[in-house]
């Protein structure tokens, strides 16, 4: 760090063409190339955003939004005085395009639900963390459901206590796509963690305040688990709900 400061304090004062007269035009070069690649980037990232199409090269896409546009935009927003939460919330919502512009066909086991702690009654005594098999199906909470859209589709399901044991989770079930249920600061940490899986997030309702008696919306997560298993609008239990082979 010393190094460098000196550098940002030495470099302005000596000049560059003191230090070599050719520095001035590499420089020149380099940042005019950072700002096109920036644009191009940027300008992609809205073509696929606003016409949801899947770009040869959207997983670098959406590389660059997770490990660099998320940090950027942080912190201009705090600078401006934005909402953590409102711009972990864009982040989620701009993920989520690019995954489903991406949104190639899995198999069900290939599929991973993961879910938070906190969706469980804070009165039940059941331990789920090792298998919501375990559920005893009492109806107090959603997880009675979730298994069942779990044994419908045949995907895992799996719930987590914190950030370590999901790492944990997603290194032993190795899936090619989640869907991770959670606040806005663990979906967004999630995401950046599981890159370059794609993580499809959907936030939590916290009626009863944050981790504590959690809710989800049941539909959008089966229209999520029907997305990416190629379903369409059918369950596939139904007549001519045929699912098509994964790419």
């Amino acid at each position: 760090m010393g190094a460098l400061a000196f550098l940002l304090w030495w470099v302005p004062y000596v000049g560059l063409e003191n230090i070599h007269p050719a520095l001035p035009l590499i420089l020149a070069v380099l940042l005019g190339g950072a700002v096109l690649f920036m644009l191009g980037g940027a300008l992609t990232l809205i073509f696929t955003l606003l016409r949801g199409k899947n770009l040869f090269f959207n997983r670098k896409i959406r590389g660059v939004v997770v490990r660099l546009l998320f940090p950027l935009l942080v912190g201009v927003g705090r600078l401006l005085g934005f909402r953590l939460d409102d711009i972990r919330r864009s982040f989620i919502a701009a993920n989520n395009q690019l995954v489903l512009a991406e949104a190639k066909h899995v198999s069900p086991e290939k599929l991973l639900i993961l879910l938070p702690h906190c969706l469980q009654n804070h009165e039940c005594d059941v331990r789920i963390t090792g298998s919501v098999d375990h559920c005893k199906g009492c109806g107090r909470c959603k997880i009675k459901d979730l298994v069942k859209l779990s044994r419908d589709y045949g995907v895992p399901v799996s719930v987590a206590t914190g950030g370590t044991l999901a790492r944990r989770i997603v290194v032993e079930k190795r899936p090619e796509i989640i869907i991770g249920v959670a606040c806005e600061r663990d979906l967004t940490s999630g995401i950046q963690d599981s890159y370059p899986i794609p993580v499809f997030g959907i936030l939590n309702r916290r009626p009863n305040g944050p981790c504590f008696d959690t809710d989800v919306d049941l539909q959008l997560l089966e229209e999520g688990i029907v997305t990416f298993l190629g379903y369409e609008t059918q369950r596939p239990e139904e007549p001519g709900a045929a699912r098509p082979e994964p790419a």
